[in-house]
């Protein structure tokens, strides 16, 4: 890693030397889901946890927790034209464009592995959170060479791909077009083939690809100088509208699912992305209002940080170096921190004063950084 930009949490800072104006929204919707993370990973409310901040049940529509980490690959996607379009300016020849990309995807699976071994105490080399960030912002940077509708038929063509996978392959005591929580197309080829490579997940890559190109048309659609921010806006308000009504229209037949990232969980995820896009966009790019946005650009100026050196904080510091109780007992720092946090709050107010006490902790340090121009890069 390096000091300065980060490639994948703030790809679009590289089209500050690029033509097209900065968009300032795409900070911050970042941010947002940045924070989300933060926040679901960092929960510590038992069952007074809201419904929100917890993965949605099988069939049990989607949360707000399951819509943090499609918007952050839907960011990934808007901030490729811009990263283009500020490497054409440079002059950057084409295999030096493709191998920052390559560089970008074996770093973003490195850190995968590192994340997720030091969570599980042991080696382990399957395809988690940054490995599928990783290898969807590979299949889609590749493709971002096509023309958008070139793209737009990719994305459709991944989308029923994996519909077609979960609704017509056989799967041996169950049959085909089943798709239970417990029993599909998905979890028996990663069980049965995948998992012995330790490559289970590796077709989610497929939908997540998908819905990071789908982020690159949007991208197109924001840097376009000739059209005007009040058609802009109204663009991703119909684009938005569109996905969504799309994802819950293909929901009829595949239920959302986070686990399996179904093609109907993608588009509405997707869609809801693009609304709330479209509203930043019109708070702090057309109204100027700015200053709102800024708490969310620090959690996106970093974001590649922000998710990783808090896991390794708490796993190496928090979970490992211990803190004498009143009885004498060693405890983990963070077992005593928020032990007393609840003997003197209660439950859920001592919860909810550890989750946002630690949440504000890292966001002090990403405001540093940020003030410090300090963009750690993959």
């Amino acid at each position: 890693m390096s000091l300065t930009v980060d490639a994948i949490g703030t790809e679009g800072r590289e089209a500050e030397r690029a033509p097209a104006s900065r968009v300032v929204a795409l900070d911050a919707f970042r941010g947002l889901a940045v924070l989300g993370m933060l926040l679901v990973n960092n929960a510590a409310l038992d069952t007074a946890t809201p419904a929100q901040m917890m993965h949605a049940a099988w069939n049990g529509g989607v949360h707000l927790a399951d819509l943090v980490f499609p918007w952050f690959l839907l960011a990934v996607g808007v901030a490729i034209p811009y990263a283009r379009a500020a490497q054409k300016a440079r002059g950057a020849a084409w295999w030096r464009v493709g191998a920052k990309v390559l560089w970008r995807s074996a770093m973003l699976v490195a850190l995968g592995w590192l994340v997720d071994s030091s969570l599980a105490h042991r080696p382990v080399f399957g395809l988690g959170v940054l490995q599928l960030i990783g290898l969807a912002y590979l299949l889609a940077s590749l493709l971002y060479g096509l023309p958008l509708t070139g793209r737009l038929a990719a994305a459709g063509a991944l989308l029923a791909g994996h519909w077609a996978l979960l609704r017509f392959l056989p799967v041996p005591g169950v049959g085909a077009g089943v798709v239970l929580e417990k029993a599909n197309a998905v979890l028996y080829l990663n069980e049965v083939y995948l998992r012995p490579l330790h490559l289970q997940g590796l077709i989610s890559v497929a939908p997540t690809a998908a819905l990071v190109l789908l982020g690159t048309a949007v991208g197109d659609l924001l840097r376009r100088d000739a059209i005007s921010g009040r058609r802009k806006l109204l663009a991703l308000v119909a684009i938005g509208l569109l996905l969504a009504a799309l994802g819950y229209l293909w929901g009829l037949d595949l239920p959302f699912s986070k686990a399996l990232w179904t093609s109907s969980y993608i588009l509405l995820a997707a869609g809801l992305g693009c609304l709330t896009l479209a509203l930043w966009y019109a708070l702090l790019d057309l109204a100027g209002w700015r200053a709102i946005g800024y708490p969310m650009a620090v959690f996106g100026s970093n974001a590649i940080f922000a998710y990783v050196v808090p896991i390794l904080v708490k796993v190496y510091i928090l979970q490992s170096w211990t803190w004498s109780a009143t009885d004498g007992s060693p405890l983990p720092l963070q077992q005593a921190y928020l032990q007393s946090l609840r003997t003197e709050l209660g439950m859920v107010a001592g919860g909810w004063l550890y989750t946002l006490s630690y949440v504000l902790f890292w966001w002090l340090v990403l405001a540093y950084l940020h003030r410090k121009r300090i963009f750690l890069r993959v």
